[in-house]
């Protein structure tokens, strides 16, 4: 009878899974990818002089809204897991119902393809990032920095937060892109998570 071969090394590890982070804006959606990649996308003025998207007519606000969420689901496309944040509802100033519609677009969409789907609160993200709920838009730029410097966020908080979102995706599913504090760990059991991956939650 032939011996048998013992393997001298385990086998290599399962490839991780494919997370998005999305931080929806309709002047600056972030988005960052475990693949390395971040990129910020929004609506731009042709001339200073234009008015913003929340100021144009309202044929042509739905258009360049819909165009928007065409660019940021195509850098998007379908991840494994994607992690968007959830609206401030306590935001002050104009624009809530286009920000509003913005974002509910993007979830849908999502969903529609099976995309499975984890909410995390501004408060839950910044808690992440720096261990403190409350933590001003610089100190997550700068956590992020030095945690995860491999996505270059060019000091944008918008792609911060999409590094953020994305870093506790990947946590969650148990393969972290760098080990974190405990007290930083506490925002997973804020984020509201998809029951399975292949459920959108």
């Amino acid at each position: 009878m032939k011996a048998l071969t013992i393997p001298t090394h385990a086998p290599p590890p399962l490839v991780p899974p494919l997370v998005v982070g999305i931080d929806p804006s309709l002047t600056g959606t972030g988005i960052a990818s475990t693949n390395g990649w971040v990129e910020v996308h929004g609506y731009k003025r042709a001339r200073a002089k234009d008015p913003g998207i929340t100021q144009l007519p309202h044929s042509e606000r739905v258009r360049a809204m819909r165009q928007l969420a065409h660019q940021v689901l195509e850098s998007v496309h379908l991840p494994d897991l994607a992690v968007m944040e959830l609206p401030a509802v306590s935001r002050s100033g104009g624009g809530a119902h286009e920000r509003g519609w913005f974002w509910w677009h993007l979830y849908s969409e999502l969903t529609r393809y099976e995309v499975p789907v984890a909410l995390m609160a501004p408060n839950a993200r910044a808690l992440y990032a720096t261990g403190k709920g409350n933590a001003p838009k610089g100190a997550v730029i700068d956590a992020v920095a030095r945690r995860f410097p491999t996505w270059n966020t060019d000091g944008n908080d918008n792609a911060a937060d999409a590094v953020t979102l994305m870093a506790a995706g990947t946590d969650w599913l148990g393969h972290p892109i760098t080990p974190m504090p405990q007290t930083h760990r506490a925002a997973l059991a804020k984020a509201i998570w998809p029951n399975t991956l292949g459920d959108p939650s």
